[in-house]
């Protein structure tokens, strides 16, 4: 095979994963996307194919090709970054296929093993999600976020389902391909059957299955879903402020009336709740004396105008840190005294006698958080600037819900959205709706907002919670627990809507055992991975 056909075929795989990607993505094609990366490493993986090819660089061109397609509106932010992360985030895609071709090769000799490649995957996924610079923006599971109806069992599995699917799917599609165009001039490249796979029905019978059972299983829970529950009326805000040249050079009273007139004009006597986006006021309010600010004096006499709601709110925060928080990696050093303080992107309900808060606390890498490694420490406030707070933020210590009559809401702050088992911590304590309050405007109009807008349908879906949405420059909404958005805003306009949600008190599968396939897939990682290095140890031997 010709460089050029085993470069071909990379970019191929990458095309094929980016094209079904929302929100225009076409998503069935996700379960053939990386049978030509399987191809290659299949043929490279032979011991007795002459014309070897290095499939570390060819896969990375794969993953090169989705993350590029896929996440490139970044660039709108900055250059630098969005180069820094599409490289990082291949190699970190590259390594884990790395991995399965070295796992396959020396385990099984590279004629089998490819259930290597679901498990190492999904471990990598909950990597992703857990560590000090998560992007879980493409597991896989997203890629059905547009197709909703298909799975709403994630009720039960969360994305992790999705991910399983999609390679599942791919591998068994493959290993049915690979029958009809045996390599010859490889004979341990031929696919080798015992038993009931050599059935010429087996594998379409067994794909079908595969394909099709899920589908169908998500569609009779989506008709048969009933939503149960209080009706709650909310008005969501989208004070349109560009976040380039208006919200933080706007006077707070410009700003706080772009979040109150339109709002005041669909209040009525049954809502009970008003959101406006994440950092809606940037008035530099340090906490400690909260209350003597003029955007919450304005948001304070709203709520006694209208005592029948409260206004969630995000705010970008200050405050004073411990004496001996010097080594705290989110301390801030005053620069002319000898303390330290926070920053916060902070969640705030308020009503006409109480402040209740939450601090953003799945931070967004590069942007409002630096590794604490040790290597980075130097770096803790070389986060990007995006206009406001600059640096490493503080995070909450729990996932704290906030309180309104009789209800908890979860309120997640822009990237938390992405993070399904962090947002069922919210619905573990009591959380009857979830509102995402965002500022998607630093990406213009680039299908991440968009992408980003279809996420929180999962996670309606997960946790069977209503979601109302506030984005400073939208898209702005209302989502029920069957993941259907029952109402949104135009992108890039000053606008409020009104709608009724309904709330739910019971807990999804998933609320209750969390990531437990990743979990799981983590264990059988550490285990693959040890078995392979005593396979080297003996050999040696």
């Amino acid at each position: 095979m010709k460089t050029i056909t085993k470069i071909g075929l990379a970019v191929l795989s990458g095309l094929l994963i980016a094209a079904a990607w929302p929100v225009r993505g076409l998503a069935p094609l996700a379960f053939v996307a990386f049978i030509p990366l399987l191809y290659l490493q299949d043929r490279i993986g032979d011991r007795e194919n002459p014309e070897k090819g290095n499939i570390f660089w060819l896969s990375f061109i794969t993953f090169f090709v989705w993350n590029a397609l896929t996440t490139w509106w970044v660039w709108k932010t900055t250059a630098e970054g969005t180069i820094a992360m599409i490289l990082l985030n291949s190699l970190f895609m590259t390594c884990v296929f790395w991995a399965y071709h070295f796992a396959k090769t020396r385990l099984y000799d590279n004629k089998k093993g490819y259930y290597i490649l679901i498990i190492f995957v999904l471990a990598f996924e909950y990597l992703h999600l857990n560590w000090q610079i998560n992007w879980p923006w493409l597991n896989l599971g997203n890629v059905f976020s547009h197709y909703h109806t298909w799975v709403q069992w994630y009720e039960f599995t969360g994305i992790a389902g999705g991910t399983l699917w999609v390679l599942l799917a791919n591998i068994l599609i493959y290993k049915y391909l690979l029958s009809f165009r045996p390599d010859v001039s490889l004979p341990s490249f031929r696919p080798q059957r015992s038993g009931v796979e050599k059935s010429p029905v087996f594998y379409p019978i067994l794909i079908l299955i595969v394909l099709f059972l899920p589908l169908i299983l998500g569609k009779i829970l989506y008709y048969s879903y009933s939503e149960t529950g209080e009706d709650v009326e909310i008005v969501v805000v989208q004070p349109n402020l560009d976040p380039y040249t208006e919200e933080f050079t706007l006077t707070p009273p410009e700003i706080i009336d772009r979040n109150l007139i339109d709002a005041a004009h669909l209040v009525t006597d049954d809502t009970r709740f008003v959101v406006s986006p994440e950092s809606a006021i940037q008035e530099s309010i340090w906490l400690e004396h909260i209350d003597k600010y003029f955007s919450i004096k304005e948001l304070r006499r709203f709520v006694d105008t209208f005592p029948q709601t409260c206004y969630v709110i995000g705010i970008s925060a200050y405050g004073m840190a411990p004496d001996d928080s010097e080594n705290d990696f989110a301390a801030r050093k005053f620069y002319d005294a000898d303390k330290y303080f926070y920053a916060y992107n902070t969640a705030a309900l308020i009503t006409s006698d109480s402040i209740q808060l939450y601090h953003k606390s799945r931070l967004t890498p590069g942007a409002e958080a630096m590794p604490s490694w040790w290597i980075m420490r130097m770096f803790k406030n070389s986060a990007l600037d995006l206009g406001g707070t600059v640096g490493t933020l503080k995070k909450d210590t729990e996932a704290r819900t906030l309180s309104f009559d009789n209800h908890k809401v979860g309120t997640l702050i822009c990237y938390e959205s992405v993070f399904g088992e962090y947002v069922t911590e919210f619905v573990k304590k009591g959380a009857d709706m979830l509102f995402v309050i965002t500022n998607d405007g630093w990406w213009g109009n680039t299908p991440g907002h968009k992408q980003h807008l279809e996420f929180s349908k999962l996670r309606a879906i997960e946790t069977r919670r209503s979601v109302a949405r506030s984005a400073n420059t939208g898209i702005s909404g209302f989502i029920n627990q069957r993941g259907d958005i029952i109402e949104q805003s135009k992108y890039w306009e000053q606008t409020a809507l009104r709608n009724t949600l309904k709330t739910n008190d019971k807990l999804t599968f998933y609320v209750r055992y969390g990531d437990y396939i990743y979990k799981v897939a983590v264990f059988l990682t550490i285990m693959l991975l040890a078995l392979t290095l005593v396979r080297l140890i003996v050999k040696k031997k």
